[in-house]
């Protein structure tokens, strides 16, 4: 399937629902590309949930999962990457402090490149988070070296078969640049806009912006250290072997 899958991963966004069908919408009818839409509601406990079948049945290329409790954000994106069969997968956050609309910058891009990833200019987010934000890219940055400013931008298009060739753990979201190029994948930084939120509330805190990260930090830093990587000088097969070029 030769299109875009847009995931949107959504945890008690009510307000924020008819504003993202409004938005994928204006984008969807921009695109040079089939644009499909797949919410995963991740066990929302408010109406999100009855506002996003609304859409889904009214709407062409619109489609959503339910989860029967909250699992989080790396589970929702997971999710969205197993039901997806189109060649390329992105995600953006249900609270539209990103626009898909900036999808539009990355779609010159989808042949050349594995994953591109936004780069949100001018943050409207509160001083808090942008003081745990820089520490977090700074120590990151420290020990993987990705090279990235922005590395928790929520606005991201993958080639979906290279996607497939990552590992999965909770947190990994927060890691796809490094996680990209540990598998030896291609990276496009595209600047995009970012907005203060409007509706519903942030579902981050102390611990799951700074504590958790670290402990997953930690871990893609062993995965990079202990990658297998080989090349090989010589190969003689014969017809009968079965193999992969």
């Amino acid at each position: 399937m030769n299109g875009i899958t847009i995931i949107i991963p959504v945890f008690n966004e009510e307000g924020n629902i008819l504003k993202i069908w409004s938005e994928v919408d204006h984008y969807r009818r921009k695109s040079k590309f089939e644009i499909f839409t797949l919410f995963v509601d991740d066990g929302s406990t408010d109406g999100s949930l009855s506002l996003i079948k609304e859409i889904c049945t009214q709407n062409e290329g619109f489609g959503f999962i339910s989860f029967e409790t909250n699992k989080g954000l790396s589970a929702a994106i997971k999710a969205g990457f197993d039901y997806s069969k189109s060649k390329w997968v992105g995600y953006i956050d249900g609270d539209l402090q990103t626009s898909p609309r900036d999808f539009l910058k990355f779609e010159n891009h989808l042949q050349s490149f594995d994953l591109m990833t936004g780069e949100r200019q001018n943050r409207k987010d509160g001083i808090g988070k942008r003081i745990s934000s820089s520490f977090a890219n700074w120590i990151r940055n420290s020990l993987l070296k990705d090279g990235m400013k922005d590395t928790g931008c929520p606005l991201k298009i993958f080639n979906r078969e290279f996607a497939s060739k990552l590992p999965y753990f909770n947190g990994f979201h927060r890691f796809f640049p490094a996680l990209t190029q540990i598998y030896g994948g291609r990276i496009k930084v595209i600047p995009v806009s970012h907005f203060p939120r409007t509706e519903g509330k942030s579902k981050f805190n102390t611990f799951n912006r700074m504590v958790q990260p670290l402990l997953d930090l930690i871990l893609v830093y062993r995965l990079k250290k202990r990658k297998i990587s080989y090349s090989v000088k010589e190969m003689h097969l014969s017809k009968t072997m079965v193999y992969h070029e």
